[in-house]
């Protein structure tokens, strides 16, 4: 992989520093904002690989950051949040903003490093620009629009990624261990991250509409198929 940049926005600034270091070390470049104002202008205004995001940032949080990143500036820049906290609902409320990868504090900054690579790897050039479909679901790889029965859908980065896979496959079943090596490669992450994007695609996909898609088969995987 070529040399990457990555901005990190994170307010505790000796800790910033401290990851900005080990990643310049690890061949990065790095930029830094340490209020949530100053990141998101960055974010904008300049090209990244990857963000490194905290959710507790004073201006305005992470998720706002993060939300306004997919939605007002419409990037699909893959975005790891770095946080004290450890509950399901963050992650959810995380996810659901945008966010790829979580990671909670302490953390080992190889982690981190291998975590980033994964991503930035994963969102280079992977899509091609064909047309999947699955019943009356149609995901346009060329425009990253996901859309069933004409409706368009909000569906995170990360779960195009998950789409990809299990419409390639359809109708074949997927073991949650394959899923999650076909997206983050040998260093998976904790189970909860996967858990956590599945629910949300499967309430964007599925949900508002009769007919479901997704399914998950107990014990064996998930797959996507018009039954």
């Amino acid at each position: 992989m070529n040399k990457a940049s990555v901005l990190i926005i994170e307010d505790h600034k000796e800790l910033a520093t401290t990851i900005g270091e080990y990643l310049q070390h690890s061949g990065f470049d790095v930029d830094y904002a340490l209020d949530g104002l100053s990141g998101l202008h960055l974010a904008v205004t300049n090209i990244y690989d990857a963000i490194v995001l905290d959710i507790m940032l004073p201006g305005i949080d992470g998720f706002a950051v993060c939300d306004k990143v997919r939605n007002e500036a419409k990037s699909d820049i893959p975005i790891i949040m770095l946080t004290a906290r450890d509950q399901m609902d963050d992650k959810l409320k995380g996810f659901d903003t945008g966010a790829d990868d979580y990671l909670v504090k302490p953390f080992d900054p190889k982690e981190l490093v291998a975590r980033l690579t994964a991503l930035i790897k994963r969102f280079k050039g992977e899509l091609n620009k064909s047309s999947l479909s699955v019943g009356d679901l149609i995901f346009d790889q060329a425009t990253l629009q996901v859309s069933r029965q004409g409706k368009v859908l909000k569906v995170s980065p990360t779960g195009l990624q998950i789409l990809k896979v299990l419409m390639l496959k359809s109708p074949e079943v997927i073991s949650k261990e394959r899923l999650s090596k076909e997206l983050w490669g040998d260093l998976s992450p904790e189970s909860d991250v996967l858990r956590s994007h599945l629910y949300l695609l499967r309430k964007t996909i599925d949900k508002p509409f009769d007919k479901q898609l997704l399914h998950t088969i107990p014990t064996i995987g998930i797959k996507l198929e018009d039954m």
